[in-house]
């Protein structure tokens, strides 16, 4: 078996179990939950509020980045982890950094939007796929 058969199987793999689930909801959120952790950590020259309490500085990017692997392992309950990460990202406006210096706020807010209106059982756009298809054809048969 050749190594370019392997990898093109892997990655049909991969995009038959990224179509399955909400995949750039689930890692925005991460990420933007990912950002807010790491700006925790930056120096207090950098950092602009520390929070109120402190640990809901750490325990709401924590729950951010938790929800989005959540949403990418178990889809099926994407409804409930993206309503939990929007409130979490809203949250990290006061408690960290004002959201992560705004980006992962940003993050997490679009990827719980992505999560929650990503239909599971919605058919492939093949009516797009398939007017793309007679154009190039079109355009074929007239050069």
């Amino acid at each position: 078996m050749s190594d370019a058969g392997t990898g093109r199987g892997v990655r049909a793999a991969f995009g038959r179990w990224r179509a399955g689930r909400p995949f750039w909801g689930g890692l925005l959120l991460a990420l933007g939950g990912a950002e807010i952790l790491l700006t925790e950590k930056a120096s207090l020259k950098v950092v602009m509020h520390i929070g109120m309490q402190g640990l809901a500085g750490y325990l709401l990017p924590a729950l951010m980045l938790l929800c989005g692997l959540l949403t990418l392992f178990s889809p099926a309950q994407r409804l409930f982890y993206s309503i939990v990460g929007v409130l979490s990202s809203l949250g990290t406006w006061v408690t960290s950094n004002l959201g992560g210096f705004f980006i992962g706020l940003l993050l997490g807010l679009v990827g719980s939007c992505l999560a929650f209106g990503w239909l599971p059982d919605q058919e492939p756009r093949g009516v797009r796929r398939q007017r793309r298809r007679e154009a190039r054809a079109a355009k074929a048969v007239r050069v």
